[in-house]
């Protein structure tokens, strides 16, 4: 007797069944609803392994994330990314930092100048050249 890795509702069989007709759809999600519908076939997870091209480890997750979401499962929650560092406050004294005079010995600001002194006035933490870069090509 084969062991039972998921039990798709008739309702989960058949929008999973839908969603594999569309014309567009993205590779991870396809992969997963795939593999869904063969392990409620009854298949193991390394035939269905070899199947979607997925691990034995990331089907036991996706069986898992089956029985606590539901269908929830097959897309990826959202990222937040990297959170921002600087304040449009912080760029705007960036920006005057820029337009003001060089000091001593230097003939005009170097982005890497820039960046010293706004760490140094303490205006922020810290702050790359690329950064005050990206700042100053923002405000033209």
């Amino acid at each position: 007797m084969k062991k039972a890795h998921v039990t798709l509702g008739e309702q989960d069989r058949q929008y999973l069944a839908r969603l594999l007709q569309k014309g567009r759809l993205q590779a991870r999600t396809y992969k997963r609803a795939v593999a869904l519908l063969e392990l409620d076939k009854g298949q193991t997870y390394t035939v269905v392994a070899s199947i979607v091209q997925l691990s034995t480890v990331s089907l036991g997750k996706l069986a898992k994330k089956y029985h606590g979401q539901g269908l929830d499962c097959l897309y990826d929650a959202p990222r937040s990314g990297r959170p921002i560092r600087i304040s449009p406050q912080q760029e705007n004294q960036v920006i005057l930092l820029s337009c003001s005079e060089a000091p001593k010995g230097y003939s005009q600001w170097s982005l890497r100048l820039l960046a010293d002194k706004v760490v140094e006035l303490g205006y922020c933490e810290h702050i790359s050249h690329t950064q005050v870069n990206e700042i100053l090509k923002k405000a033209d």
